[in-house]
């Protein structure tokens, strides 16, 4: 008699080869999807152009005219979306792994407002509007000052960082407000952008040194990866293997906050991509690793691209801001993540 083996189970080397072949799979259809979306934003507009002809153009060929639309006008708007969806994305990552908590992002946590308010006020005082990035980064540090000093002692639980988080957010969507009304006619043409979050009228003296700073602490980041996946361990198993566990974090913080800060740089305040796109990739591609760090990134830039282009082509309203779309889809997904962290089977399992 013949004894019929029984298929072995996987082991977690053989789990760990499935999550990488997903995520690579995965990311490899966030890229092409990106590829194919601007070659559509790039390509449809008041002027329509076929793909070729859009494509020649962004690489400064053919007729001067459409070189121009393309260049100055559909491609920063294009280059803003990317870079801030990724950068968004990939910030809320880290920071729900750093806290250990999956409702903390930038906009929540309240970040992004204060990358708004730093904005608007070097566009109030007048200044030159290459200083929005540091504006912004300016402003994001004081919000996430401001949280720290209101919600630390508490141990930061749930509750307590969305409330103080949303806040600091309204205190300081307030302040912007505030100073759109005092200078109406400096902040006239930026204030639908830091208030609700929108890439209409991207030019590249606007963007280029939040994209440049933008690309510098995503590279720092990724390469902060490994000591991210130590402090997982715990803080004496990462204390033991020689990580410095207080300025790591600390270093991961700030770097993190900068990202997010120079992200609504670009565009203002876009709210839920930095929540919900974590979450997303984590269901679909397992526990998170490098590379599924990188296909978070390259999973928001993809999302915000098409929210703007369906806020550009798709919607009857013209003008609309692309984080009113967002907004839209995100204010349910922040709804059933706290509705889940405060049920009493979320209580017993944490």
């Amino acid at each position: 008699m013949t004894v019929r083996s029984q298929p072995s189970e996987l082991g977690p080397s053989d789990v760990r080869v499935r999550q990488r072949r997903r995520a690579i799979l995965i990311g490899a259809v966030c890229a092409a999807a990106i590829a194919v979306l601007s070659t559509v934003a790039l390509s449809l507009g008041e002027v329509d152009m076929s793909a070729a002809t859009a494509l020649r153009a962004a690489l400064g060929f053919g007729d001067q005219g459409e070189v121009y639309i393309v260049q100055e006008f559909r491609a920063p708007r294009l280059a803003a979306a990317l870079l801030a969806g990724a950068g968004l994305a990939t910030a809320g990552a880290v920071l729900q792994r750093l806290f250990r908590n999956p409702l903390a992002s930038p906009d929540v946590m309240g970040v992004t407002g204060g990358a708004s308010f730093g904005a608007v006020l070097v566009l109030a005082l007048g200044a030159s509007q290459s200083f929005i990035p540091l504006g912004a980064l300016g402003g994001g540090m004081l919000a996430a000052v401001l949280l720290g000093v209101l919600g630390w002692r508490s141990g930061l639980p749930v509750t307590r960082l969305v409330l103080v988080g949303l806040a600091v957010q309204a205190g300081l969507a307030a302040a912007v407000n505030l100073m759109v009304v005092r200078f109406p006619r400096e902040l006239a043409g930026s204030a639908v952008q830091w208030t609700t979050g929108s890439l209409y009228g991207r030019t590249w003296p606007e963007i280029q040194g939040a994209a440049v700073a933008c690309l510098l602490v995503l590279t720092l980041l990724y390469l902060q990866y490994r000591t991210l996946a130590v402090l997982d361990l715990g803080d004496e198993s990462a204390g033991t293997l020689g990580v410095r566990v207080s300025y790591s974090r600390l270093a991961l913080l700030v770097s993190t906050i900068a990202l997010a800060a120079l992200a609504a740089a670009l565009t203002g305040p876009i709210a839920f991509v930095a929540l919900a796109v974590p979450h997303l990739v984590r269901r679909l591609v397992g526990p998170p690793t490098a590379v599924t760090l990188a296909v978070t990134g390259l999973a928001g830039a993809t999302l915000l691209l098409v929210c703007d282009l369906i806020v550009q082509h798709a919607l009857p309203i013209e003008g609309l801001p692309v984080g009113v779309v967002t907004a839209t889809v995100g204010a349910p997904w922040l709804l059933i993540l706290m509705l889940r962290e405060s049920s009493p089977v979320a209580r017993r399992t944490a």
